[in-house]
């Protein structure tokens, strides 16, 4: 097993210990943790239903009709190869979208009823348990049960969690990002491999799934060696990933095919310029306040992630949550998109749900009612405005 941690006094995880690893998670105890996170959810989706019924819209078309979720369903129903001219000239190309959401998409409406685009709210809604239940495995193994818990509730509870009830694909990836991780803890490295090649097909941040994997083989060869399973494993990790890539540039001519789909919907990797420049633009004028939000919102991210090394949470979930940061925050794309690419870096949430875990249960129950039903409102309020592009 990898170095296990044990849990402080503050619910925390501490320095690696020895002696045996933590018993796997109580069913029961996982089986609340997930109607928690179904409640959060359940509060959303009715305030949202309000909402937009209030404006004369459809919270389901909101849900399975706009933005990514249009470019998957006409991967289902068309195949790859569209493209569309933006605004000043841009060329967005169907590709930048991973395919095993479509899969599944494309799979659930042949064998059901469903259309294309409700098999999404299906496979989302699906994902999203098991996202929950794995977030609780993978934290609870490495700490206690109640900051467990709470990491869930607070992942529910995050502003943008409207989106793990849309037909995107942050649900799927975090639900096999997951797992995987929790499969690297223990050991399991045929099973980590298989789960990271599918997020790998599911997002371009699969790779940080990936690398992952290999963190924890090369910390258990270290410590002593490892099997052929291990060796499998960290192969098998990246083939998702690489595979589409490869698949992409095949199709466009070239090796860096997908570098230049990215750049085509204005995303690349300029190490936090874009990013900069958009907060610099906020922090003059009426827009001051919003700028001090945002730094003050991004302080708080890396003050979290940097909790994660003081807590000694295992390398591999401390390497999975800094490239997921990396590739939100340093990346060219557009901003309001930004909050839900951060979503799955939900290792981050364990520092705070730790002080959580502290507090009494009437105030932890007040703190996450509160969270729970700002989330809504806020998830009601974006969603039938500017929402996640």
């Amino acid at each position: 097993m990898l170095p296990r941690v044990e849990a402080r006094g503050d619910g925390l995880p501490a320095a690696p210990a020895g002696g045996p690893a933590p018993a796997p998670p109580s069913a029961r105890h996982l089986a609340t943790a997930v109607l928690c996170f179904a409640a959060v959810r359940a509060l959303g989706l009715v305030v949202l239903a309000l909402w937009s019924a209030a404006r004369g819209r459809s919270a389901h078309a909101l849900l399975s009709q706009r933005w990514d979720s249009l470019w998957y369903v006409r991967v289902v129903e068309q195949g790859y190869d569209f493209t569309l001219t933006a605004p000043g000239g841009r060329t967005l190309s169907d590709m930048a979208f991973f395919p095993l959401l479509p899969w599944l998409e494309g799979l659930l409406s042949r064998i059901t009823p469903l259309s294309p685009g409700d098999a999404g709210l299906l496979v989302s809604a699906v994902s999203s348990l098991a996202a929950a239940a794995g977030i609780y495995a993978t934290v609870q193994s490495v700490g206690r049960a109640r900051t467990a818990f709470f990491t869930v509730v607070l992942w529910a509870a995050l502003p943008v969690g409207v989106v793990q009830s849309m037909a995107y694909s942050e649900s799927l990836f975090t639900a096999l990002a997951a797992w995987a991780l929790y499969a690297v803890l223990k050991e399991r490295w045929l099973l980590a491999g298989l789960l990271a090649t599918c997020a790998g097909l599911t997002r371009p941040t699969g790779l940080a799934v990936a690398c992952a994997v290999v963190v924890a083989a090369v910390v258990r060869a270290r410590r002593g060696g490892v099997g052929a399973d291990a060796v499998a494993g960290v192969a098998l990790a990246p083939l998702g990933a690489c595979a589409y890539v490869l698949w992409v540039g095949t199709r466009t001519g070239g090796l860096f095919g997908y570098l230049a789909v990215q750049h085509g919907w204005g995303n690349g990797f300029d190490g936090g310029l874009a990013f900069a420049a958009f907060v610099a633009s906020l922090m003059h004028g009426a827009a001051i306040p919003a700028g001090i939000a945002l730094v003050a919102g991004v302080g708080l991210l890396l003050h979290a992630y940097r909790a994660g090394f003081r807590a000694g949470l295992p390398a591999p979930l401390q390497v999975y949550a800094g490239l997921i940061l990396a590739l939100a925050l340093c990346s060219s794309g557009y901003f309001g998109s930004k909050p839900r690419l951060l979503m799955p870096a939900f290792t981050i949430l364990v520092p705070i749900a730790s002080r959580l875990a502290r507090c009494r249960p009437r105030v932890a129950l007040a703190i996450s009612g509160t969270a729970a039903l700002g989330s809504a409102l806020y998830g009601a309020f974006w969603l039938n405005g500017s929402g996640p592009p």
